[in-house]
């Protein structure tokens, strides 16, 4: 006979009670550095290693950037962050669609955070699981991408609710795909009223600096909290 279903929904709560305890020893440790903390979220192909990757190159005068990348495989994406500076560790989670608190507490102690202001933890590329997990990140980033269309807030509620921040990348090819700039923006305002949009193109730089200015910010009353 199967397991009555409530026994898997017992599993899955001790599961996530048990990263929520983790993450947030994460956060304390993060906090006590006075370390701002991103958890860079999105579907594959939307840019998010190009994103990372132009704001180590341009913040790393003034701001120490270092970034836990996870995959399910292979170590491509931090071997091209390594050119940009910084320090990467790669994280690969094979069968698992999510990073978890745990898998970042051990990243982190394997970097090493000495000096470092903003910790940018690329999770995998999915826009199902990984909402549930916290990682004890202060930010939670969710890209979406003007080739993915304009409805993926709509059908992944969830990822889009739960993030501070909205990025809508690729905005330089916007006119070519078609894409349709307002619907897009209703979609994310009609799950996330409250998270600001930057509207940005990874590759060309377009609008990185407001979404520069919000990372400065929040890193100051991160730290003027800390101090007070």
């Amino acid at each position: 006979m199967p397991e009555p279903p409530t026994r898997l929904i017992e599993v899955t709560e001790a599961l996530l009670g048990k990263n929520e305890d983790i993450a947030a020893r994460n956060r304390a440790l993060f906090g006590k550095r006075g370390m701002l903390v991103l958890n860079v979220l999105s579907s594959p192909g939307s840019g998010k290693t190009t994103l990372i990757h132009r704001a180590i190159a341009e913040l790393s005068p003034e701001l120490a950037l270092g970034v836990i990348v996870g995959d399910l495989a292979t170590d491509n994406d931090a071997k091209r962050l390594r050119e940009a500076g910084g320090p990467v560790i790669q994280i690969t989670t094979g069968t698992v669609c999510h990073l978890e608190a745990e898998m970042v507490a051990r990243a982190a102690n394997d970097m090493g955070l000495d000096g470092l202001d903003i910790l940018v933890i690329e999770n995998v590329g999915n826009l199902v699981c990984p909402s549930a997990y916290d990682l004890g990140e202060d930010i939670r980033i969710v890209l979406l991408a003007t080739t993915e269309g304009e409805d993926k807030p709509l059908k992944y509620p969830t990822m889009f609710r739960t993030a501070d921040a909205v990025i809508l990348n690729k905005s330089d090819i916007s006119e070519v795909l078609g894409f349709d700039r307002e619907a897009a923006l209703a979609a994310i305002r009609a799950v996330s009223p409250a998270a600001p949009i930057f509207e940005v193109s990874a590759r060309t730089g377009a609008g990185m600096d407001a979404f520069y200015r919000y990372l400065r910010d929040r890193l100051a009353a991160k730290r003027s909290a800390s101090a007070g």
